[in-house]
């Protein structure tokens, strides 16, 4: 037993022996430093704590570092790619705080810190994966920059990741909060995209000039330019947004565009300073450098890096040897070295600032963007330079005249005069001799500047004197005139003299030299250009902006002279949009010469009239200021527009209607005094036209309240707040109601019962008449479609009155068809009431609009028959069914009128048309109708217009028309 207990024993210990050999071994394996985070670390540079394990194999072992209770495990990583070169990172995390932390590891794939000189490291994939030793395993984000990855420490736990390598070099890793890196990858970007702007812009604005000037500079420049773009292109990473490239195909690019900025750089350097024009070695010595470095591209095949590493020594020796060259060649005063010292300058601390970072002395992230964009700022200072060169005149002005010829070929190609003016000897000259151009007598301008006063037109004489003197005695400033000179016609011609002092070595001035130039024409084109702006092109009358500033002048004037009182007129032609639209337009415009032309005989001088709208004319009179005069004036004006007028072999005779208003104290404005006559003048057509209205101070209440009555109209349309009234129409043989005309009916929350011969006008006159007529056809629509319901055996019409406004609609028909849409019938139906004067209007145009609405099966009856027109051949080519004889006839002679209703009756029987009479008050008269034929009657004695409700009964009990006494009286 003891000598079990004593084997035991000596197990133990050598077990014990073993593991105490195995963990010290494993600690001494893992030399990675344990990375402590807190939550408030947005970043954290990893770079430096990370251990790298080169030529490992597929299969890598490591010990893990001792967690939160001192516990160290050893884990095994196998790799993820085969052709591995067995390349591992290792590096530990702690999370020391009580909650759970996000952070992204980011490897960069090209880094110019750091990135070497002569075998630089262009980019690569850094790390292929990760694996950590506890917790969840990474997430990989998708990045063509960077390597990314996502890991989650939860409290108090330290993860040992082990990342297998795609490079032997692992130049930079941090650990970034993943919103602080979008905002960081966010501002890098806004700046990329501002200096990638400024480069790409650059680039092309050379090239231009390159097309534009094609001297060896620009070119050259350009070039450089566009590899510096290519560059940063490539740097910024944006060029993987237009082409996919690998890591592999970026690494040739990159060494491309740094040969590229290399070569262009000494093509620039060699055409810029011309270095041909020095000695022949020089010369070849240059061109031999620039060869060699465009050669240096074919080694980007075999190897990137060598080719980026010689390029990057060939950009400094450029530099550095074109700097010496500058100095030496602006020591010999040559300007274009001398103009190319500050670019140069900064280029030389540009190749210092990249030999620093590129070696490793100089390292942090912004330092990267930031020599991209001086690179950018060193291309754009010697754009700047060879434009400056270019445009000071060592490029333009090879090969041309002086600037004497020049001035002098300038002046004698414009047709100019050269103005020389002897301040000392007080001579002034001209050259050629103006005096001859003039007619005036040759050497008459020559001699003294006070000869030219009596040939200069007496409102100019002041400011040429003027101008002159303080030319002299300010001892600065200019000569710019406009003065008209006589010629020997005794006219004017303008001329612009623009002249500049010649200061002696005291300051004072001792000539005057310019040019003489005839602005004739412009100053006839600016006369006529004022003219036609405040003037009408028809009839050469003053406009309203005139009219309206010759009314404020004269109130201005009425307030402190009391003799001047004006009188407004306004004169407004009745009728005349008829004439336009029935006989033409130039017919309209012969009348409207004619009427200002005999409008313009009834003034005199110091009166105006003006053409302030279409057919409107204004008069301001200042002539007359007795109420009895101007009141005789008045009726002048209208007897002479009433005249008739002849216009290709016709007569017209056009009414006008006038409105005025005569001066008062209370009117302190100009406009006060037209709106007043404005007033005067609507009142003047509301009452019918023809007629001359004096202002009331009762026509602003009119207006307001016509203002206020066409508002609570359109509201009225919009609340569906108007009626319809139903008057019955009868078979003149029977008695019976056939059918229904429509009446709009409004009745006013305040005003009451609105009689249609008031709103009716108002809605024509200020665009509402299509949305009533449109309101109107929907009501008798809808009540058709519920008599359809409970009529069924009594079919009935509704007529409804259409205006021309809504039948020269584009849409009417489509209107039309969508009302029968929504209110269908099948027995009933609705017709349509068109007046003569309304169809007359646009004949052709409104034939066609009825024909496709009779396809609609809707009926159609010509309004107020007699009245109009009256034209028969019209009337054929019309689709109508019915004829409705307007009420007059029925209040002419009786001997007249029976003649003249058989001959409307039979004519229309004739042309297939029913036919409705008006009007028809007693029973004596439907007797005469039903006699001469008539089909339908409507009036008093038919019945008056009712409600929906009391016009259905009707049709139900369908009486015959009994007239009593009663209903007589």
């Amino acid at each position: 037993m003891a000598f079990q207990r004593t084997h035991c024993l000596k197990t133990c210990l050598h077990m014990l022996l073993v593991c105490s050999a195995l963990l010290l071994s494993a600690l001494s394996a893992f030399s990675a430093e344990t990375i402590s985070i807190n939550r408030d670390d947005t970043a954290l540079d990893l770079t430096k704590a990370i251990s790298i394990f080169r030529d490992r194999g597929e299969t890598f072992q490591v010990s893990t570092a001792p967690d939160s209770e001192g516990i160290v495990r050893t884990i095994e990583v196998q790799a993820s790619n085969r052709e591995t070169a067995g390349d591992w990172a290792v590096m530990v995390l702690a999370n020391t705080t009580d909650q759970q932390i996000d952070r992204l590891i980011v490897a960069p794939h090209f880094r110019m810190a750091g990135s070497g000189l002569l075998w630089p490291d262009l980019g690569s994939d850094r790390i292929v994966a990760m694996t950590p030793s506890s917790g969840f395993s990474l997430d990989r984000l998708d990045n063509n920059d960077a390597d990314i990855f996502s890991i989650t420490l939860n409290p108090g736990s330290v993860v040992t990741l082990v990342a297998e390598l795609s490079s032997p070099n692992l130049p930079q890793v941090y650990l970034w909060e993943e919103s602080a890196y979008k905002e960081i990858e966010n501002s890098y970007t806004f700046y990329r995209g501002i200096v990638l702007g400024i480069s790409g812009l650059l680039a092309l604005f050379l090239t231009i000039l390159f097309v534009v000037r094609g001297t060896s500079t620009f070119p050259a420049a350009a070039a450089l330019a566009w590899a510096v773009l290519a560059y940063i292109t490539i740097d910024f990473g944006f060029i993987e947004q237009l082409i996919p490239l690998s890591n592999d195909d970026l690494r040739t690019w990159r060494a491309l565009s740094e040969v590229a900025i290399s070569a262009t750089l000494a093509l620039f350097l060699f055409t810029h300073l011309s270095l041909n024009r020095w000695n022949d070695s020089l010369h070849y010595g240059a061109i031999a450098w620039v060869i060699a470095i465009v050669l240096l591209s074919s080694i980007v095949l075999y190897d990137a890096t060598i080719a980026a590493g010689i390029a990057r020594l060939a950009m400094a020796a450029t530099a550095a040897f074109g700097f010496a060259l500058i100095i030496v060649l602006s020591l010999r005063g040559f300007d274009r070295a001398i103009m190319l010292i500050p670019a140069w300058a900064l280029l030389m601390a540009w190749i210092f600032g990249g030999w620093m970072t590129v070696t490793g002395q100089v390292d942090n992230d912004i330092i990267q963007p930031a020599l991209a964009g001086g690179l950018v700022l060193i291309v754009l200072l010697i754009g700047f330079t060879v434009m400056q060169h270019a445009f000071s005149g060592g490029t333009f002005q090879q090969n041309l005249f002086s600037n004497v010829e020049l001035q002098a070929l300038a002046v004698t190609g414009s047709g100019g005069i050269v103005w020389d003016w002897d301040v000392g000897r007080d001579r002034l000259t001209t050259t050629p001799d103006l005096g001859r151009k003039l007619g005036i007598g040759v050497g008459a301008l020559q001699g003294p500047a006070k000869n030219w006063l009596k040939h200069i037109h007496s409102d100019d004489r002041d400011s040429f004197r003027t101008a002159l003197d303080a030319v002299v005695e300010q001892r600065r400033g200019k000569i710019n005139l406009d003065i008209r000179l006589m010629t020997q016609e005794n006219h004017f011609t303008w001329y612009k003299i623009k002249a500049r002092p010649v200061a002696g070595a005291n300051g004072e001035v001792i000539r005057c030299i310019g040019t003489a130039s005839d602005v004739s024409g412009q100053k006839r084109a600016e006369e006529r250009l004022l003219h036609d702006a405040v003037h009408d092109n028809l009839t050469g009358l003053p406009n309203r902006e005139l009219f309206f500033d010759r009314i404020r002048s004269v109130m201005a004037l009425s307030a402190v002279d009391t003799e001047i009182r004006p009188t407004v007129f306004i004169v407004d032609l009745d009728r005349f949009k008829e004439i336009n639209d029935n006989v033409g337009i130039s017919a309209g415009d012969t009348l409207l010469i004619t009427v200002a032309r005999r409008l313009r005989r009834l003034l005199r001088p110091h009166d105006t009239l003006a053409r302030i709208g279409g057919d409107v004319f204004g008069i301001l009179l200042l002539s007359e200021t007795d109420p009895t005069e101007i009141a005789n004036l008045a009726d002048q004006l209208k007897k002479t527009i009433k005249a008739p007028i002849s216009f290709a072999e016709r007569e017209f005779v056009i009414t006008p209607s006038v409105g005025l208003a005569t001066w008062a104290p209370s009117r302190v404005q100009g406009d006060d005094l037209f709106k007043d006559a404005e007033l005067a003048l609507h009142q003047a057509k509301r009452f019918g036209g023809d007629r001359v209205e004096p202002f009331r101070p009762a026509f602003r209440d009119t207006a307001g309240n016509e203002v206020q009555l066409v508002a609570d109209l359109r509201r009225a349309i919009e609340r569906s707040e108007l009626t319809l009234a139903y008057q019955p129409i009868v078979k003149a043989a029977t008695g019976h109601v056939s059918g229904f005309e429509a009446l709009l009916r409004w009745n006013h929350p305040r005003r009451g019962e609105v009689s249609p011969s008031e709103f009716v006008p108002l809605a024509e006159k200020n665009g509402l008449i299509s949305d009533l007529g449109r309101y109107a056809l929907e009501l008798a629509a809808m009540q058709l479609m519920d008599w359809d319901a409970i009529m069924v055996d009594t079919p009935i019409f509704v007529s409804v009155n259409v205006s021309a406004q809504q039948v020269g609609q584009r849409d009417f028909v489509n209107m039309v068809d969508g009302i029968l849409a929504r209110y269908p019938v099948r027995n009933h139906t609705l017709r349509l009431e068109i007046t003569e004067t309304t169809l007359m209007q646009n004949p052709e145009q409104n034939c066609r609009v009825l024909e496709n609405i009779k396809k609609s099966g809707i009926k159609l009856a010509i309004d107020d028959f007699g009245t109009g027109y009256s034209s028969l051949s019209y009337l054929t080519r019309f689709p109508f069914d019915t004829l409705k004889i307007d009420q007059s006839f029925m209040r002419s002679q009786p001997t007249n009128r029976d003649v003249m209703l058989r001959s409307i009756v039979d004519m229309a029987h004739s042309l297939n048309l029913d036919v409705v009479c008006e009007g028809v008050e007693d029973d004596e008269e439907v007797t005469l109708l039903r006699g001469l034929g008539v089909d339908y009657i409507q009036g008093f004695v038919a019945g008056a217009a009712m409600s929906s409700t009391d016009a259905a009964e009707i049709v139900i009990r369908q009486n015959p028309l009994i007239i009593t006494d009663a209903a007589a009286e």
